[in-house]
């Protein structure tokens, strides 16, 4: 009983897992979390943010110990003739060293790599931005072509409707077998579409799918989302969105950051003509051993040699140091440094222009394709209205035998692509105000 009651649990789970539908926020914020190229800029900024401890940990000195034993055989000159001199030495020290003075090289540095991170994370906004576009207009192009199976659905209805009604005139002598032909094939026709139309919708899904990187996409589906017919004009003027946008957007914030590294790398370069000033300090001893004899000195005057701590009692010895390092001449490379650093100034600041090119244009475009497409969308209700009364009057003919099938038909698909044609500027019209809005800082969502 506890093996079925697990099964039963089990199924019921991956039944819940299987009927999940995404919601635009789940689909942008898994995209923005798991896509590739985002996780590879943020090892990139990781690595920014490393460059910059590094930077900083420069203010603090270098220490550094060594131990060093030798051992040497032979003859040594002495005077006239040569003495035999077989030794171990032994030697142990330790050091500091600290920068005194760079005019800030230091200090420059670490302000030039700030800009760097801060760039970094910049360009990672950029790239989930434009995810998070991609996503919310595939999302919208699934939402017009589950629409369009409506449509579909509602045709193919009528169409029956239009079939077993031509199916009784037919049979009962009133109208000719090719009024029954007419309706089987338009019956047909409607099927098709219908079939096209869920198609569409699974292929929309699957492109959606892809953009998610997710591995299983078979159960993958979206949210139903109601969007109002009645639909409202853009009242923000281009001016007031691009003064957002130039505020808000990343990739302009990334092209100012940069021209900021670029300048402080410049001061950094610049330093190179000041002199270096550094202190150091350090402690060490050292141990001898003459190996072929355990006494040092002359004939006269022998000593036992000490042994190897006290020796390094004895030797043992302090040492302090400042250091001046001037520069001055290095083939002129400093001077060719600091015209490249200010080379890169001008580069980023073209950057920055074209950046904002970018995003006016984008912007203009948006605006544009929003005024167009409401217009669209207005024609489009008008069309529709036009050619269901079409439709209705139509029917009507058709009932008191004024008209034939093929004028029904014909008025049936007229009206079914009117819907199609108000469904696709609906949503043409609400991606791009969705665009539009979001230059303007407001957040998509639907």
């Amino acid at each position: 009983m506890k093996k079925v009651l697990t099964i039963i649990l089990g199924l019921s789970c991956l039944a819940v897992n299987a009927q999940k539908k995404w919601s635009l926020r789940e689909c942008v914020d898994y995209a923005t979390k798991h896509n590739l190229q985002v996780i590879q800029n943020e090892y990139s900024k990781q690595s920014q943010d490393l460059n910059l401890k590094i930077a900083k940990k420069n203010y603090l000195p270098s220490v550094s110990g060594s131990v060093g034993n030798t051992v040497s055989f032979g003859q040594t000159s002495f005077g006239t003739g040569s003495l035999r001199n077989d030794r171990f030495s032994n030697s142990a020290n330790l050091g500091a060293d600290i920068l005194v003075y760079n005019n800030g090289r230091l200090e420059k540095t670490i302000r030039k790599t700030e800009f760097d991170v801060e760039a970094s994370q910049y360009d990672i906004e950029t790239i989930k931005n434009d995810i998070s576009l991609q996503i919310a207009q595939q999302y919208l192009t699934t939402l017009l072509n589950k629409e369009i199976v409506k449509i579909s659905q509602a045709a193919v209805e009528n169409a029956q409707k239009q079939y077993d009604r031509s199916k009784i005139t037919t049979e009962i002598g009133t109208t000719a077998q090719t009024v029954l032909a007419e309706a089987e094939a338009g019956l047909a026709r409607e099927k098709q579409n219908l079939k096209t139309a869920e198609i569409n919708v699974g292929r929309s899904l699957f492109a959606l799918a892809q953009l998610l990187q997710l591995q299983e996409y078979k159960d993958f589906d979206v949210e139903d989302v109601n969007v109002p017919d009645q639909l409202v004009p853009q009242l923000k003027s281009v001016d007031e969105v691009l003064t957002t946008a130039y505020e808000t957007q990343p990739q302009v914030k990334a092209a100012e950051s940069r021209i900021k590294a670029a300048q402080a790398q410049t001061e950094v370069s610049k330093t190179a003509f000041w002199p270096t000033v550094t202190a150091s300090a350090g402690i060490g001893s050292f141990y001898n051993n003459l190996l072929n004899t355990d006494n040092v000195g002359s004939a006269l005057f022998y000593v036992k040699e000490q042994g190897f701590f006290s020796q390094y009692k004895d030797n043992f010895g302090q040492q302090a140091a400042l250091s001046v390092n001037i520069p001055i001449f290095n083939k002129g490379i400093t001077k060719l440094q600091v015209e490249q650093s200010k080379l890169n100034e001008s580069l980023a600041k073209v950057t920055l222009e074209q950046q904002k090119q970018t995003v006016r244009q984008n912007v203009q475009k948006a605006q544009f394709d929003v005024d167009a497409n409401y217009e669209i969308y207005l024609s489009s209700l008008q069309a529709e209205k036009s050619t269901k009364l079409a439709l209705e009057f139509a029917d009507k003919s058709y009932a008191a035998g004024r008209s034939t099938i093929y004028d029904v038909n014909i008025a049936r698909n007229n009206y079914a692509n009117a819907q199609g044609s108000v469904a696709q500027a609906k949503y043409n019209y609400v991606f791009s105000l969705k665009l539009l809005n979001f230059y303007a800082g407001i957040p998509l969502s639907l």
